[in-house]
């Protein structure tokens, strides 16, 4: 078995020589050095992780992935491991959000021990397939997409950087509109043509803190679909406020949930779709659900998964 440590050096606030400092230690309690079957692969481009991890995954007989950053590196590694059966793929994390883990509540502070995660199981969790990308925790498309899209533009400006690039993305796509021309298909359902946001969960946090709903599992072979729409200027806010803290349902006449394995999103004009916190460019996303999708590497006999009312 190979153990194979994908290094993000610029995720997070974490400096790349701790990050390699963390991981050798973690090795050498684990006895992995004295069998020489770790290597540490600091990524130098986007998506530079998949094809190490696929061209890994066919020269060994076991792969066992750890995404050493935030939720864009853990992307990364699903989309290397995704489909392989001999791959498994995990977070260690060192980034900024660290969105997906969060679903597991207090024991998500068990995967910042490297040594759980060596010594960890691996179980299959469902992943989300759009336009051909795949997402283990979220996806989503309108105002919210948009907003997180964008604040790229703006945090590196000067007097900016952090929170205030976040607010000067909301406060100009306030300006441009709350709503996008898009019209979702779903279970025999069509929404549209214009809607504010439609979000696919298979996890249940986001966007560094959204948690959109509390009911979203990545083992249970179903997206949680929430589409909103008809939400105005005057009562975007409210609105917003509700869903980012999972009350959705306070606003029947505005949120709808679906829960489904696949749906169509149509637009008029390339839009964006947020894939894991990664941006897909698009005018029509299919999106499925792949049951056991992904191999994923777990610390043992997590209470999450052994009660299903968590």
């Amino acid at each position: 078995m190979k153990h194979l440590f994908i290094v993000n050096p610029v995720a997070g606030r974490t400096k790349p020589e701790e990050k390699l400092r963390l991981i050798h230690e973690a090795v050498a309690r684990t006895a992995l050095g004295q069998a020489g079957e770790f290597e540490i692969y600091v990524t130098a481009a986007p998506m530079d992780a998949v094809s190490k991890i696929k061209a890994d995954a066919r020269r060994t007989g076991a792969l066992r992935v750890y995404a050493c950053g935030g939720d864009g590196t853990l992307n990364e590694c699903v989309n290397g491991a995704a489909g392989l059966e001999n791959a498994a793929v995990t977070h260690f994390p060192c980034g900024t959000g660290n969105d997906f883990i969060r679903m597991f509540g207090e024991e998500r502070t068990r995967f910042f021990d490297l040594t759980e995660l060596i010594n960890g199981e691996v179980l299959p969790l469902d992943v989300i397939r759009c336009n051909g990308r795949y997402a283990v925790n979220i996806c989503s498309m309108g105002i919210d997409a948009r907003v997180g899209t964008d604040v790229h533009k703006y945090s590196g400006l000067p007097l900016l950087g952090g929170p205030g690039g976040y607010v000067t993305s909301l406060a100009v796509n306030y300006i441009k509109g709350v709503t996008t021309p898009m019209t979702v298909y779903v279970d025999g359902m069509t929404c549209g043509p214009e809607l504010n946001l439609v979000c696919i969960c298979n996890g249940r946090f986001y966007g560094g803190g959204f948690n959109p709903t509390n009911e979203a599992r990545p083992d249970d072979g179903l997206m949680d679909v929430l589409i909103a729409s008809g939400v105005g200027r005057l009562k975007l806010l409210g609105v917003i406020m509700s869903y980012a803290t999972g009350k959705y349902r306070l606003y029947p006449q505005y949120i709808s949930c679906v829960r489904t394995t696949r749906l169509e999103i149509k637009c008029r004009g390339t839009q964006v779709v947020n894939i894991d916190g990664e941006a897909l460019y698009t005018d029509h996303a299919v999106i499925d659900l792949i049951p056991g999708g992904v191999n994923f590497i777990l610390p043992r006999n997590m209470e999450f998964f052994r009660d299903k009312t968590l």
